[in-house]
């Protein structure tokens, strides 16, 4: 039945997606941790703000999960085929492959129209860099790069743990995932606060990056992309970035399409030198983001795939 709810989870994200009137539980999270911040944030001592992180990040996490859990042990002890049922709702909402998709058909749209300033506060909804002065083709690659990134984020990191422990475990993963990009930031602001949930997302997200790259490499080879570039540079410039997984993704799918990503950028106004991620190969133009879409609707179908194999052997 697993196999079935994994199934039936990721058609459900391919079909309704995260529509703005679903009480959608990462709502219910980000206010959690609104409200958390403003009563733990006020000692400005270092080390007193990273033990109240920890707090955070546990109260957090441990609310998410337990809910989770609560909701399919009650459910389950009412009626089983409701329990199923609340499996897959939960299962759902832990995806968001048609909400990043959507996000990114209206930066195409808007790209398509000439209207780059309406293609910058649209790519400022999927960033966290400054958009506001990007040109065209820095539009395009930054779409393209969230793109890679959120495929791990928000795809096959929470399909890995559904697959792994039902919708508890991938519950608890979108926790920790909406901690990181709310306060995992590493400016003064959070830097104490905020440094256990980033680490925390970064231990969770270290196997499904890896598995995230592998399969852009695959789904390049089926799409008859440049997959060997994809898995070379994927070797080669996936440890390019501040963080330890999202360049794993963004090198494979910057190499398939024969773009270059990363490079210095704005935060909050303020300059970050990132290193390069792949090489100039092709011309920058809109349709590049297309075909990072192809990539992503197939490595998130393969994951899918493996998770309904697997559970099915199992």
């Amino acid at each position: 039945m697993e196999s079935i709810g994994i199934s039936l989870s990721y058609l459900l994200d391919l079909i309704i997606g995260d529509p703005y009137w679903f009480p959608h539980p990462v709502k219910g999270m980000a206010r959690l941790i609104i409200f958390l911040e403003e009563r733990l944030k006020n000692n400005k001592e270092g080390y007193v703000l990273r033990i109240k992180g920890i707090l955070l990040a546990v109260i957090v996490v441990g609310v998410s999960a337990t809910t989770a859990y609560m909701l399919l042990y009650f459910a389950g002890r009412i009626d089983y085929i409701l329990k199923f049922v609340f499996w897959i709702i939960l299962g759902y909402t832990s995806l968001a492959t048609k909400d990043l998709f959507l996000h990114v058909k209206r930066i195409l749209e808007r790209i398509k129209n000439e209207d780059i300033e309406g293609a910058r506060k649209n790519l400022s909804f999927i960033v966290g860099r400054d958009t506001q002065d990007l040109s065209r083709k820095e539009v395009i690659c930054a779409c393209i790069e969230s793109i890679a990134e959120n495929t791990n984020d928000g795809i096959i990191a929470p399909l890995f743990y559904l697959i792994l422990g039902g919708p508890t475990l991938a519950v608890g993963y979108k926790a920790i995932n909406t901690l990181d990009s709310m306060v995992g930031y590493k400016n003064q602001d959070y830097r104490d606060l905020g440094w256990f949930s980033a680490k925390l997302d970064d231990f969770v997200n270290f196997i499904p990056a890896r598995i995230t790259g592998i399969l852009i490499v695959i789904s390049s080879f089926l799409l008859r992309y440049n997959f060997k570039d994809s898995f070379r540079i994927m070797c080669r410039d996936g440890r390019n970035h501040l963080s330890p997984n999202s360049g794993i993704s963004e090198a494979a799918m910057a190499a398939a399409l024969g773009i270059r990503v990363g490079g210095p950028a704005k935060y909050k106004g303020k300059l970050v030198v990132k290193p390069y991620i792949g090489e100039d190969k092709t011309f920058i133009e809109p349709g590049l983001i297309n075909k990072a879409i192809k990539v992503m609707f197939l490595t998130s179908f393969l994951m899918a795939l493996i998770g309904v194999v697997l559970r099915w052997v199992i």
